[in-house]
């Protein structure tokens, strides 16, 4: 028994040994063991501990451990989830989708309360919702809704900080909890740690942030965006600094930067370890010190020195003549000089770790900026100098693009923030991460249209594709009831006798009823009578009749041979995007009155083909009616004969490109639209009760092939007031046409294709 005793006594007493020797060192962190009290959380990591990380800096230029911003991973964990209680939130879990199967995809701003100040910016925010497709008054119909409550700026510090959110947010109705709710936000956190606290609870609201951390970014619920100044456009937008012939083989600078530099605090240690790179040659990194009240109290020995080559470099000449662009991380993650690389088509090479880049859902940032790490700094310079020349000038072309679909204006931010939430709703129908990052952009690519790249007409040459070898005649017809014009039957019979021509659709546009079948000609196509609204926008409505990619767009009194309507759809299956037509018009800048002019006069340069006699992709149709917002449209149904300028604004805006003439055997004369045809309340007037949109009034002046003064004078209006709606003028001048091979030649008509283009 004693023998058993002392075994068990031996085997008890080596257990512990083995316990203090193998896992004593875990045993000691607990207090009840130690019978200390814990010691204070060491700050995480002590990056002037040279045994765990190797410093190629100063040890003045490092953050101390003392530093409040220096939390570990997870205490600022611990931070972001005080703030953000709703942390797991999905689409499926945190947004009610059934809010958005009736009407859409419908945005309410809340009413402006008495005395509640918005911020200039905020502000542009909440116009670019209201005179957008997606605003309704009726919070019934909503989908999303936006605080009318400016929660950009959540610096405490900060003269825009609104106080007392909490509370007005719980007090509105609508609130439920932040269901459905979209906040923007800019600047969160303050002195000295800048943490991602917004000073209030947002619930299962989804957050558009500036400068997002990965670590508090809910992936597929929240939206990063871009930091941008007060001063950003609200529409249109500066163009970018790339243009055509305009690149030069090498530029000045590989790598710029110029800069604040902090002393202390977050931020600091990045910028202050940016000399190391400077060479003075090919590699400028200038800072300075000399900014914020007590500088001077925190200077150090490069100080000095950074001031005066500061100011030997200019900042926009070194982002004009530079290939890449530092962008360092500054007191928060983003920086207003992201966006003025983009611009610049200056590379971004981004310093900043943990950022959730802007429209990363959506946006490949590998195709456009080099993403950097922050403790490698050293190895950015050799790792730019390795990049081809070629895949240089890609990266440049693709800055180019982002900036003008995305981030030039603060519409664009707006909607792109829009369109990838409405993206989430109908997984089925969204947009492919291909149409985010190619031209025109997936802004301007509507899924609901369709998915399938061939259905647009801008993938036509990347992707093989080719639009469909017919064609569908749509005739807008604004003829008494009763019987049928001589124009029109001549016009139906001459686009039926096209051997591309698959069917004719003609708009009635008239109050009183169509004529019936039997008045109609006999054709080898189809012919399909619609009854149009008697609203001039109604020319450009999707309607499901329209089958082939093609349309050739007709007015009743336009006069066209065969052979033209063959060789004019021809040249457009070699430019599907672009409209293709006779007509043309062109639209100059009047210095002395101070805004755009138009003119019918023949010369040399064209902008505009009238939508009278014009080849377009059908897909124009659905981006006419569903992209543009309804006060547009409106706009056109209020003023004469402005549809088609509406039209051929739209397709430059979209492809960059001017519209193509062809040869035309008869000079169109451009007639007044036929009002006094129709009762009232037909084509071309607004309805009883509404008044046309007013515009600054200029008399126009004289110019030969316009039809009256008046419908002049407003087609001048429709031009200046759609220039200052897209915040620019979207049209592009040209000089080209295009004739058939041999036209006018002195040789034989038996070589000729189209010989009939050439007979008076």
């Amino acid at each position: 028994m004693q023998t058993r005793k002392k075994y068990i006594f031996l085997t008890f007493l080596a257990s512990w040994l083995l316990l203090f020797l193998f896992g004593g060192d875990q045993l000691r962190r607990f207090s009840f063991f130690s019978g200390k009290k814990a010691e204070a959380r060491r700050n995480w990591p002590r990056w002037t501990d040279r045994s765990l990380l190797k410093s190629f800096a100063d040890a003045e230029e490092l953050p101390r451990d003392g530093d409040p911003s220096l939390l570990s991973p997870w205490e600022r964990r611990a931070a972001w989830l005080s703030v953000y209680r709703s942390s797991r939130c999905r689409m499926e879990t945190c947004f009610d989708f059934s809010r958005c199967e009736k009407h859409g995809f419908k945005v309410f701003t809340y009413p402006q309360e008495r005395g509640q100040p918005v911020s200039e910016t905020y502000g542009k925010i909440l116009s670019s919702i209201e005179r957008s497709r997606y605003h309704t008054a009726n919070p019934e119909e909503a989908c999303l809704f936006i605080l009318s409550i400016d929660t950009l700026d959540r610096d405490h510090l900060s003269g825009q900080y609104v106080q007392n959110v909490d509370e007005k947010i719980r007090s509105f109705p609508l609130w439920n909890g932040g269901r459905n709710h979209l906040i923007f936000n800019l600047y969160s956190g303050t002195w000295p740690d800048y943490a991602g606290d917004l000073g209030f609870d947002i619930g299962q609201a989804i957050l558009a942030k500036a400068s997002f951390d990965t670590e508090s970014f809910r992936p597929g619920f929240d939206v990063s965006i871009p930091l941008f100044s007060k001063d950003h456009p609200q529409r249109g937008g500066d163009r970018g600094w790339l243009h055509q012939d305009s690149v030069p083989p090498k530029k000045k600078y590989l790598l710029v930067f110029k800069g604040k530099r902090y002393l202390t605090g977050i931020g600091s240690g990045t910028r202050n370890a940016l000399h190391h790179i400077h060479n003075g040659k090919d590699i400028i990194s200038l800072t300075t010190c000399k900014h914020g009240k007590d500088w001077e109290k925190h200077k150090d020995t490069r100080c000095d020195k950074d001031n005066i080559d500061y100011e030997r470099f200019d900042y926009q000449e070194l982002l004009h003549n530079s290939t890449f662009c530092i962008v360092p991380r500054g007191r928060r993650l983003g920086s207003f000089r992201f966006l003025e690389a983009l611009q610049a088509a200056c590379i971004p090479v981004l310093l900043s770790d943990g950022w959730e880049l802007p429209f990363a859902e959506a946006i490949d940032w590998g195709k456009a900026a080099v993403v950097g790490s922050e403790r490698l700094l050293l190895q950015i310079p050799s790792a730019v100098r390795c990049i081809h020349p070629e895949r240089v000038l890609a990266f440049q072309q693709q800055t180019q693009f982002l900036w003008d679909a995305y981030f030039s204006s603060v519409d664009k931010i707006v909607h792109t923030t829009l369109e990838i939430i409405k993206d989430r709703l109908s997984p089925h129908r969204s947009r492919s991460r291909f149409l985010w990052n190619a031209l025109p952009g997936g802004l301007l690519v509507l899924p609901d249209f369709s998915t399938h790249l061939g259905d647009f007409p801008f993938y036509y040459l990347q992707h093989g594709y080719s639009p469909s070898k017919k064609f569908t005649a749509f005739i807008r017809a604004a003829s008494q009831a009763g019987s049928l014009s001589q124009p029109i039957l001549r016009l139906i019979q001459a686009v039926s006798g096209s051997q591309y021509c698959a069917q004719i659709v003609v708009l009635w546009s008239c109050e009183k009823p169509p004529p019936p079948s039997g008045k109609w000609p006999q054709t080898t196509v189809p012919l399909t009578i619609i009854q149009g609204r008697r609203q001039l926008s109604d020319r450009f409505f999707p309607f499901e009749a329209i089958q082939t990619d093609a349309v050739l767009s007709l007015d009743e009194d336009t006069s066209l041979s065969t052979s033209e309507v063959d060789f004019a759809f021809l040249v457009w299956r070699s430019f599907p995007e672009r409209i293709v037509g006779f007509p043309t018009q062109s639209h100059f800048w009047d210095p002395e009155q101070g805004r755009w002019g138009y003119t019918s006069r023949w010369t040399n340069e064209l902008s505009i083909v009238l939508t009278a006699a014009a080849f377009y992709h059908r897909y124009y149709h659905s981006l006419f009616t569903e992209y543009l917002p309804a006060g547009l449209r409106e706009l056109v149904d209020g003023l004469a004969a402005c549809e088609d300028i509406l039209m051929n604004v739209l397709v430059a805006a979209v492809t960059k490109l001017p519209p193509i003439k062809v040869t035309q055997r008869k000079q169109h004369k451009e007639l007044v639209a036929q009002q006094a045809e129709c009762r009232d309340g037909a084509a071309g007037t607004p309805p009883p009760g509404q008044r046309s949109p007013s515009a600054p009034h200029s008399a126009p002046a004289e110019v030969k092939g316009t039809a009256g003064s008046r419908p002049f004078s407003q087609r001048q209006d429709c031009l200046n007031q759609l220039a200052d709606w897209f915040g620019y003028m979207p049209l592009v001048s040209s000089q080209l046409r295009l004739d058939p091979v041999l036209f006018k030649d002195q040789v034989s008509v038996l070589r000729k294709k189209y010989p009939s283009l050439e007979k008076p």
